[in-house]
């Protein structure tokens, strides 16, 4: 089974990046999209995975505590 989601790029332009999970190939493809057409991809191996997760939590725990104090100032 492959297991996709899309994220639209807030700049619009028709750019959007495509994440799919391939169990049997053990990867997670990340690809990058515009009007349609595929621009780019990489190949992320499963083991990487964690690594991935672990520095996007870090970076929104960052952005939250950044926003925390803005509204308190």
């Amino acid at each position: 089974m492959t297991a996709a989601s899309i994220f639209l790029d807030p700049r619009g332009d028709d750019r959007a990046l495509r994440v799919s999970w391939h169990e049997d190939r053990g990867v997670v493809v990340l690809s990058l999209w515009r009007d349609a057409v595929c621009a780019a991809t990489f190949r992320l191996g499963v083991d990487e995975v964690p690594d991935l997760i672990a520095l996007l939590r870090d970076g929104l725990d960052v952005a939250f505590q950044h926003a925390r104090v803005a509204k308190t100032a």
